[in-house]
């Protein structure tokens, strides 16, 4: 695969956030560059300057992990970050990479998986992809992204309820934060998975439709999204601080399964009280309404 582009500009912009003195490097009068130059990186990681510049230029493929190692070292990068540097060197590779991820087109929940959901009954839990399609959720997971589920085309997708609908402002009360979260999880799986069609497709729609989604993906940046806590604004409930917690699915690689809590007895947990029962009473009135057009279709 020729992601020489891609390789080029994530070296490039790591290359520019590190500051030299962070690594005891003097500022000096006569620094053209934002970060550090390329003969600084190549004598931090131990290699020659002609090879270094030959790797950012993209020839990363035969790089040997010692290498990418010493040039995260030298750059500064975050774990996330080293990751997505291994990622660009195995797609450069003529070395066959493991399995693609399924696609949300193909795959179904096993019944168990779905029984595991619905028995979180405390908070919204959901299965998603890298691409950030949700691909099986229980009821207040439903409940909580109805917005997402309420839009055209399927399976519903974070990213483009967060590009492409204008609900998504009230949602997230600080969507910037939320907008760079959500490019740096398409980019990490871009990264992982260079060959998925679908996801090449929704980076495209988006950059075509989006200003800001093309601002942010130019940026390159990466992250593992496994914990921590966001404040939403519900339609129906207002707004809430939840903790989350992300795991990747053992079963299913490449799958994310992430649960939302409230903190117990928090103004967030009454209001997550209030989408559960707002949730079971659509979810009674979206049965009473099925039975009562099956009951006059059959005529009975």
């Amino acid at each position: 695969m020729d992601n020489r582009a891609d390789v080029r500009e994530f070296l490039t912009s790591r290359r520019a956030k590190v500051n030299p003195r962070d690594v005891g490097l003097p500022m000096g009068t006569n620094r053209r560059v934002d970060g550090l130059r390329r003969n600084e990186v190549a004598t931090l990681a131990g290699v020659s300057v002609e090879y270094y510049i030959k790797l950012e230029r993209g020839a990363i493929g035969g790089a040997s992990p010692e290498v990418l190692n010493a040039i995260s070292n030298a750059l500064c990068l975050d774990d996330a970050e080293r990751a997505h540097l291994f990622d660009l060197a195995q797609a450069a590779s003529a070395v066959e990479r493991s399995p693609r991820r399924r696609s949300p087109k193909c795959w179904t929940p096993h019944p168990s998986l779905q029984w595991t959901l619905d028995a979180v009954t405390a908070g919204p839990a959901f299965v998603r992809n890298g691409r950030m399609d949700l691909l099986a959720a229980n009821a207040l997971g439903r409940a909580f992204y109805q917005d997402v589920y309420d839009m055209p085309g399927r399976p519903p997708n974070i990213a483009r309820y967060t590009f492409l609908d204008r609900r998504s402002y009230d949602f997230y009360p600080d969507w910037d934060s939320f907008a760079e979260i959500t490019v740096s999880i398409l980019r990490t799986e871009a990264g992982r998975d260079p060959h998925n069609q679908e996801l090449h497709d929704l980076v495209g729609e988006l950059s075509t439709r989006n200003e800001d989604f093309r601002r942010i993906w130019g940026a390159h940046d990466v992250r593992h999204h496994g914990t921590g806590f966001k404040t939403f604004h519900h339609s129906v409930v207002g707004e809430m601080t939840l903790a989350y917690e992300g795991m990747e699915m053992e079963s299913e690689p490449g799958l994310i399964l992430t649960v939302y809590a409230a903190e117990p007895g928090s103004q967030s947990a009454e209001r997550m009280q209030v989408l559960a029962s707002w949730a079971a009473s659509e979810e009674r009135g979206a049965s009473a309404s099925g039975l009562a057009e099956q009951r006059t279709e059959t005529g009975s």
